[in-house]
């Protein structure tokens, strides 16, 4: 392997481990975007159009549009009252495969609410991301989130991990 050949394998190792962490970082500044009540932002983290499709609360499985549809469910009543009493949307170390500008990430969320003086887990579900790259770098396409209900939606999400 000649010198040339060594550094097109490198740069394709690192833009794949750049790529990794932008999407990590991304899908990271979900919930302090969400929790801060910072709705605009949260909603430009998907693609114009791109979808929020979750099961339970206000959705009941429906598909969500970015970023007016989006932006609207951030300043619901409900969702400002989570705000209000203090919560954390945790998004867990997802399993990222990337396929040149689109990639899918796999993963758990957590949401973690306040109540008085102690915090408790209020809602764990499985998520799978689309993600695509643009202009201003990864956003995401669809994200598919299920309740960890036991049911057959949200274990299917979780093999998702297996493709």
């Amino acid at each position: 392997m000649d010198v040339e050949q060594r550094l097109r394998r490198l740069e394709r190792r690192l833009r794949a481990a750049e790529d990794q962490l932008e999407i990590l970082g991304l899908l990271n500044s979900y919930g302090p975007l969400v929790d801060s009540g910072a709705s605009g932002p949260a909603a430009a983290l998907w693609v114009e159009g791109g979808g929020y499709n979750f099961s339970g609360g206000l959705s009941g499985g429906t598909r969500i549009a970015a970023p007016h549809d989006l932006v609207a469910m951030y300043e619901t009543a409900g969702h400002k009252a989570l705000v209000e009493t203090g919560c954390a949307h945790l998004t867990a170390t997802p399993r990222i495969t990337i396929d040149g500008d689109t990639a899918t990430a796999v993963g758990y969320s957590f949401v973690v609410l306040r109540e008085s003086e102690r915090w408790y887990l209020w809602r764990a579900a499985i998520n799978r991301w689309t993600l695509e790259r643009t202009a201003d770098g990864w956003r995401i396409a669809e994200r598919f989130n299920r309740a960890l209900d036991g049911s057959a939606e949200s274990h299917e999400t979780m093999r998702a991990v297996l493709s």
